[in-house]
C-alpha cells in the first residue's frame, strides 16, 4: 500500500482500505499524539523525523516496508531497515525528499496488534511493540513481523524472535520463547521518564501480549 508523504495521520486513522489492507497501520494510528496532532501531522514527517519512541517507524520496519526518496538527480527506495540509521537520524541525503512510504498489504488469514505503554495517552511511548502474525491453513505461523521502540536509537526489529516462531502453533510456549529473545536486541536509556531495566521488563511483557492479541486476530480471520 503506497501512502504519499503528505497524507495526514487523521486520514489514515479514518480510511477503511487502510483498516482492511493494512490493520497494523491502522492499529498503531490512534496512539499517536492527540486528534488535533493528528490532524496537521503527516506519514512523511513522522517517518523522516526518525524518533526511535515513534509509531510509524516501527510499524514500517515490522512490515519490511520501504520508502521512496527524489532529488533533482533521479529516485531510490529505501528499506526501512536502511532508513532508520539512528535517533532522529535517517539515510536520506541533504537534497532528498522523502515522496511516498510503502506498506505491505496484510496476508489472508492474518492479524495485527500495536501495544505502548506511556506516562499519559498522547505521550510519547515508553515501550511500544508492533506485531503481525500471518497463518497457514493448518493454523501455525506461516509469517511473523515484530518491531519494538523506545528501546534502542532507533526501532528495532528482532529478527531471531520473528524465526523462532515460523512452524509454530499459537501456543503460550512460542510467544513466550519469542518474547525472552528480544532482550538480545534491546539498548535503552535511562532517563527521567523510566530506567533502561524497566524498558527491558515492559519490552518483553508487551511482546508476548502483542503476539497473544495478533494471534486471536488471525485465528479469528481463518475461522480456526
Amino acid at each position: 500500500m503506497a501512502i504519499g508523504s503528505l497524507t495526514r495521520q487523521r486520514d489514515i486513522e479514518r480510511s477503511s482500505l487502510v483498516r482492511s489492507r493494512c490493520p497494523l497501520l491502522a492499529e498503531a494510528i490512534p496512539f499517536i499524539g492527540h486528534a488535533p496532532i493528528r490532524s496537521r501531522g503527516t506519514i512523511g514527517g513522522s517517518l523522516a523525523h526518525a524518533d526511535p519512541a515513534a509509531e510509524l517507524p516501527a510499524v514500517l520496519l515490522a512490515l519490511g516496508g520501504y520508502v521512496r526518496a527524489e532529488s533533482h538527480t533521479g529516485s531510490r527506495q529505501i528499506p526501512a531497515e536502511a532508513f532508520f540509521v539512528s535517533q532522529l537520524q535517517t539515510s536520506l541525503t541533504p537534497t532528498e525528499l522523502l515522496t511516498e512510504a510503502w506498506f505491505p498489504i496484510a496476508p489472508p488469514r492474518s492479524g495485527a496488534a500495536f501495544i505502548e505503554v506511556s506516562r499519559r495517552h498522547g505521550d510519547f511511548a515508553l515501550v511500544g511493540v508492533a506485531a503481525q502474525l500471518t497463518l497457514y491453513e493448518n493454523g501455525t505461523i506461516a509469517a511473523a513481523h515484530l518491531a519494538l521502540m523506545g528501546v534502542a536509537a532507533t526501532a528495532v526489529r528482532p529478527q531471531a524472535a520473528e524465526a523462532s516462531l515460523l512452524g509454530q502453533r499459537l501456543e503460550e510456549a512460542a510467544f513466550t520463547a519469542a518474547a525472552e529473545q528480544i532482550v538480545a536486541y534491546l539498548d535503552p536509556d535511562t532517563d527521567l521518564h523510566a530506567s533502561a531495566g524497566y524498558r527491558r521488563d515492559v519490552a518483553v511483557v508487551l511482546v508476548n501480549r502483542a503476539l497473544h492479541t495478533a494471534a486471536n486476530r488471525a485465528r479469528q480471520g481463518a475461522e480456526l
